[in-house]
């Protein structure tokens, strides 16, 4: 049924249809109104059987998932930014130990300075974490993959983290179509857990392993992945088949067939790419789209199948490596070892700065151009930073950065002299 709704209500009422039966909550922004919606639902019976258990903090939040899905319950959980780091022990435990725990990180940035607007540093920093990371690039398909993450994570017996962008997908009203309850029963079985405590028939889940074992286990994790790479376009077939639109997959090429230069991203600045892209077609430049829905597991080859065509990559990344430079680029050029092509790292949108379409324009532009920096980032005010480097030079008690560019930029008072 199509509805105008916000995208995290549009989520909830996903997980809801997806009939979750223990949900952890611990609130942060942006991800809060969905488990507030879930709340809801179980309070007033919508949601049943379910409990809904309010925990301390996000540590707990997964522990008390980790628990629950051991015992054989269907676990659900969602957090963003620091709230992911301050479970990140228990999300490392979670994968290691093959629980089928879905979890919605509504992307935040990742202090200090305490910002709570949207780029992609949480969930990167778990990138190693052995959860497979599923983007969504609009709000119908932020629903549509909460449903199709309980069915791969509980046929692989794995973790399944659902990316969406705080506050421009999570506090966005949209148009999203929601399935019925039948419809969802049809396409996700019962849960039935391949493992499980159960006191007729004793085991040990997360047992010491020494080194005679532990690579091993590693190993198994990693062969999970592989496997996820062949089932997620499965599912995603599968989906579509039955609810008559295509959301998920490994990739989605938009433009690509003809492009001389191709733009890689994830989440919902592909929306905003493919009408930038739209004008500059029209101007003769043939330039195309690649967005990236499965991060974990990275899909090399349907990357490589998707660029290798093209004389030029530019990598759009909302996050980086301090001292390195793109985290996603950095597996691009892995799909793309050995192409003769050139490639460019474009870091946007830090801490929730707008990607506007005049930007990308003439970042695109410089790129064709062959004018663009190997590494960029958009929209980077230099005059700010010099001046700070120059203050850093000029004196040992400099101050705090962040205080500094904000004085610089007039946006808090300056000191009385």
């Amino acid at each position: 049924m199509l509805r105008q709704i916000e995208g995290s209500q549009a989520v909830a009422q996903a997980v809801a249809l997806s009939r979750p039966e223990v949900i952890c909550a611990y609130p942060i922004s942006p991800q809060t109104h969905i488990v507030e919606g879930l709340g809801e639902r179980v309070k007033s019976g919508a949601l049943a059987p379910c409990e809904f258990v309010n925990v301390e903090s996000e540590f707990a939040a997964m522990s008390v998932a980790i628990g629950a899905s051991a015992a054989g319950a269907r676990s659900y959980t969602a957090t963003a930014s620091q709230g992911l780091l301050f479970m990140a022990e228990a999300v490392y435990n979670a994968s290691g130990l093959g629980l089928p725990i879905v979890m919605t990180v509504a992307n935040r940035a990742i202090g200090a300075p305490i910002n709570i607007w949207n780029d992609h540093s949480d969930s990167m920093s778990q990138r190693d974490c052995g959860w497979i990371q599923l983007f969504a690039a609009h709000n119908q398909e932020a629903a549509d993959l909460h449903i199709q993450a309980f069915k791969l994570a509980e046929e692989l017996s794995m973790p399944v983290m659902v990316c969406m962008d705080g506050f421009i997908l999570t506090h966005a009203v949209e148009q999203v179509d929601l399935p019925s309850q039948v419809e969802v029963d049809a396409f996700l079985p019962p849960y039935e857990p391949r493992q499980v405590l159960d006191p007729a028939e004793p085991v040990s889940i997360g047992a010491m392993v020494g080194p005679e074992a532990f690579m091993e286990v590693r190993y198994l994790a990693h062969a999970k992945q592989l496997m996820a790479l062949e089932r997620i376009p499965q599912i995603a077939a599968e989906f579509a088949e039955r609810f008559g639109r295509t959301t998920g997959g490994l990739v989605r090429a938009y433009r690509c067939q003809d492009a001389d230069t191709i733009v890689v991203a994830l989440g919902s600045v592909i929306g905003t790419l493919k009408d930038t892209v739209d004008e500059l077609r029209e101007a003769g430049l043939r330039i195309g789209v690649l967005g990236i829905h499965s991060f974990r597991p990275f899909p090399l080859a349907a990357v490589r199948a998707a660029l290798e065509h093209a004389r030029r990559v530019v990598v759009l990344e909302k996050s980086f490596s301090v001292g390195l430079g793109g985290v996603v680029s950095t597996d691009v050029r892995l799909a793309l070892s050995g192409l003769p092509l050139q490639g460019h790292t474009v870091v946007a949108g830090l801490g929730g700065r707008a990607i506007t379409k005049a930007s990308l324009a003439r970042m695109l532009r410089e790129a064709v151009a062959g004018g663009l920096a190997p590494l960029t980032f958009l929209d980077l005010d230099q005059r700010i930073v010099q001046r700070q480097l120059e203050r850093e030079a000029a004196t040992r008690r400099s101050g705090p950065i962040a205080e500094n560019l904000l004085r610089d930029l007039g946006t808090v008072a300056s000191k009385v002299s």
